[in-house]
């Protein structure tokens, strides 16, 4: 798989931000530019995550020309197995009860709904992804009103994760098709970062600013709001479009500051193992530290994480849990759908 620093600096800056929605200080009426920033954070940080994921899959299944035939199926054995590990991982997080909203069982499932469009043009990814982004939410919102579909086979947990309050899967698929279109095109080129951003200003403006309009003319609607985890149309466009410009800008200056963003690239390489280790730590020291949360043990966390990365990326290079992801994968490839080994001629 083709590794772009640009993506990596981009999902560090994902990772980083989830980790400041968890343990960062959140002061009501928040006002200093400080705080602003903070804010930025909640919400857009896992959007930002969920795109990069779909950035992955692109990447993963031939970049700009998407494979087919023997490659496509081997594509999706290795999605699939990761998503697996993933799910396994997140399950056992989600179940320390921390306070922390684990995004890894719906992204478990984000991946495998992935694969099911590797071979899809960018067009209809585009059209799919908004199509989701006005349509999930009205859907998700008749569910909830609706009680939710109480027949066999549909349980709690996964109306939750499709349709639940916080990573509803039926509406964050939005993200990764998006991302998935983005992985689609020539990352490197500075003509395609130029329209990621223009897009993501547009979709920015649209998405936040249209949510302001929505409710000056309707009120505190529900299906207006464009606060984090909403999920709503809104929400989904402002979110999508930061995200892109957080690619772009990642793309763009990671050529420039190689160096300068090492620490941040070695986070976004390792955000498997750095994700799941902040909610270890999370449950080790206590609720308090997500429920009462200090400056202090924020930079911690923070700083704690971008060295310990940056030093083993340094010394010791793909993180632990991404060795048993790469690992698990192709193995399973190898095992139900082996590379061809070409035939030698007689002689």
């Amino acid at each position: 798989m083709q590794r772009l620093t640009g993506i990596d600096v981009a999902r560090g800056l994902a990772v980083l931000g989830m980790v400041t929605a968890h343990v960062g200080p959140d002061a009501p009426g928040r006002t200093t530019p400080a705080d602003r920033v903070l804010e930025l954070a909640d919400g857009r940080s896992s959007a930002l995550f969920v795109v990069l994921a779909g950035v992955s899959l692109a990447l993963m299944s031939g970049g700009q020309v998407p494979v087919s035939g023997r490659d496509l199926r081997r594509a999706r054995v290795r999605v699939s197995a990761r998503a697996v590990v993933v799910l396994l991982v997140g399950l056992v997080l989600d179940s320390l009860d921390t306070p922390i909203l684990v995004i890894l069982p719906t992204y478990a499932v984000l991946f495998l709904a992935g694969c099911l469009v590797l071979r899809w043009s960018v067009r209809a990814l585009v059209v799919a992804a908004a199509v989701l982004a006005v349509v999930g939410p009205l859907v998700r919102d008749a569910v909830t009103l609706g009680g939710g579909p109480q027949g066999p086979g549909m349980s709690l947990d996964l109306r939750d994760l499709l349709v639940g309050p916080h990573y509803p899967a039926l509406v964050w698929f939005a993200y990764l098709l998006a991302g998935l279109a983005l992985g689609r095109g020539d990352l490197a080129s500075r003509a395609v970062q130029r329209r990621t951003a223009l897009v993501g200003a547009v979709l920015a403006v649209v998405g936040y600013g249209g949510g302001w309009v929505a409710r000056l003319a309707v009120g505190d609607a529900a299906l207006a709001s464009t606060q984090p985890h909403s999920s709503t149309t809104f929400e989904v466009a402002g979110n999508t479009g930061v995200a892109l410009l957080v690619v772009a800008a990642s793309l763009a200056l990671a050529p420039r500051a190689p160096r300068l963003l090492a620490p941040i690239a070695a986070v976004g390489a390792l955000a498997f193992t750095a994700y799941t280790t902040q909610i270890l730590v999370v449950a080790a020291v206590g609720p308090e530290i997500v429920w009462e949360p200090l400056v202090t043990s924020w930079v911690v966390f923070v700083v704690a994480t971008t060295l310990v990365c940056w030093g083993w990326r340094t010394w010791l290079g793909r993180g632990p849990l991404e060795r048993v992801l790469h690992g698990v994968s192709t193995a399973v490839a190898e095992r139900l759908v082996p590379r061809e080994v070409e035939a030698r001629e007689p002689g």
